[in-house]
């Protein structure tokens, strides 16, 4: 299990730190956030076409499972078979702006949707990409209703997971300042943990990581996410075939009526030895 970030994913700055009346200079650390932008090329060998699809404000680190699991989400892609590879885009000039632009190279027999990758996505670290269709339409995108059935999780298992994935987060110990999503099995071992500025960035860094190892579908995964269930995150979790997904915090309405549709099962205020079951129940107990 890799859970190590880079250094670049945190910075060092001189703040006066003020305890009760006294105040002194102190060194704190800070948890890196610098754009991605994110390329494909596709097309036939000879006759291949670049495009921008998105620019994402990201913690820096595991960037080629966040594109990768950015365009599974997005439906860019259906597996790893589609994917020829993914590098730093060796055409931008500077070195700093190199480690910022990477370039998902796509199969040839892969035609992506022109009039979706001319949509030029730019997401935020906190809201992820803006402007979402219906659930019906990410239906149409391909994303299957979850099987019934198949995992199941105890109570138990949900209470010990915030705890369990917050010994884990090594960066946020340091800057106090970043999500995690993680993946568990019905036990409740860790599998797999990223952290990210941004909720989505986590959460697609984990998608993109299990997608590039061949993992994918996670059917038998129980995902954790720091702060709130958005429809994003939802939406994100069920095109992984992920059953179960918890959050610390609350869900929006959006994704109580996503995850109903999906077959999924969200839970929600997951915190001191409490939390509630929105959707599909029968898998917890």
């Amino acid at each position: 299990m890799q859970t190590l970030l880079p250094p670049t994913s945190y910075e060092y700055a001189t703040v006066q730190q003020v305890r009760g009346a006294t105040v002194q200079p102190a060194t704190d650390v800070l948890a890196a956030e610098e754009p991605l932008e994110i390329r494909v090329g596709f097309g036939p060998l000879g006759q291949r076409e670049y495009r921008t699809l998105a620019i994402t404000m990201r913690t820096p680190g595991h960037d080629f499972e966040l594109a990768a699991g950015f365009l599974l989400t997005e439906g860019l892609l259906t597996g790893p078979q589609d994917l020829q590879g993914i590098l730093y885009c060796p055409d931008v000039s500077k070195d700093e702006e190199r480690e910022n632009v990477v370039r998902a190279e796509l199969a040839p027999n892969v035609q992506p949707d022109l009039p979706r990758l001319e949509r030029h996505f730019y997401t935020s670290s906190s809201c992820g990409v803006c402007g979402k269709t219906s659930i019906a339409a990410v239906h149409a995108a391909g994303c299957p209703r979850l099987p019934a059935g198949g995992l199941q999780v105890p109570i138990a298992v949900i209470h010990a997971l915030p705890e369990r994935q917050r010994q884990a987060q090594e960066l946020f110990e340091q800057t106090g300042g970043l999500h995690a999503a993680a993946l568990f099995s019905a036990s409740g071992e860790l599998l797999l943990l990223r952290e990210d500025v941004g909720r989505h960035n986590a959460l697609d860094k984990v998608i993109g990581a299990a997608l590039l190892a061949g993992q994918l579908p996670l059917h038998q995964a129980v995902l954790l996410v720091s702060g709130r269930a958005s429809f994003e995150l939802v939406q994100k979790a069920a095109v992984a075939g992920i059953p179960v997904m918890a959050a610390v915090g609350a869900p929006s309405s959006l994704a109580v009526s996503a995850a109903h549709d999906f077959g999924l099962t969200l839970c929600g205020f997951v915190r001191q030895q409490r939390f509630n079951i929105y959707t599909h129940p029968e898998r917890i107990g």
